[in-house]
């Protein structure tokens, strides 16, 4: 194993650019079921070389599982970007995604709380009178960061590297 590998102790989170920290903690906590760890405020420019941005903005770190988000509202710098979900084909992050166990449910939930369903990216692998058949469908914060639900997928998260390899060449 490189030494460089040896020296990362585990994943952090994903930061996330917003347009009102409250509304979209709102969305992440109800929508998706994360609770704030905590906010902060940033006022006097004490991370201005790492967020390589002078500037004031407030940060929320946000808590699902094993998954963290950090939502960044920027308070006095004007935000960049089109607020339209990113292409699939633009380079960097493209979106999240979440299992789920009725990807239909949420889709009230998600419009009332300021998000948007993605309907012509709902897709059924498999029969679609099938209720096993894995479904699939992003929707939008109020953002426009894309977020993909995933119903009847297994839970890898237990498993290694050497493992999720052992059963795919099983199966396949």
């Amino acid at each position: 194993m490189r030494q460089t590998v040896r020296m990362i102790q585990g994943f952090s989170h994903i930061g996330i650019g917003v347009s009102d920290l409250d509304r979209s903690i709102r969305f992440y906590s109800d929508v998706l079921g994360f609770v704030q760890l905590y906010r902060l405020d940033f006022d006097n420019d004490e991370v201005a070389a790492t967020m390589e941005q002078s500037g004031r903005f407030a940060s929320a770190m946000l808590l699902r599982g094993d998954v963290r988000i950090e939502l960044l509202q920027w308070v006095d710098v004007a935000p960049t970007g089109s607020g339209e979900r990113k292409p699939m084909t633009e380079l960097g992050v493209t979106h999240l995604s979440f299992r789920v166990d009725d990807l239909d449910e949420l889709t009230e939930a998600i419009e009332a709380a300021g998000g948007a369903v993605v309907e012509q990216t709902r897709t059924v692998l498999g029969d679609p009178a099938d209720p096993s058949s894995t479904r699939l469908i992003y929707f939008t914060d109020p953002d426009g960061t894309r977020i993909e639900l995933m119903q009847n997928v297994p839970d890898l998260s237990g498993f290694t590297a050497e493992q999720i390899t052992a059963m795919a060449a099983t199966a396949g």
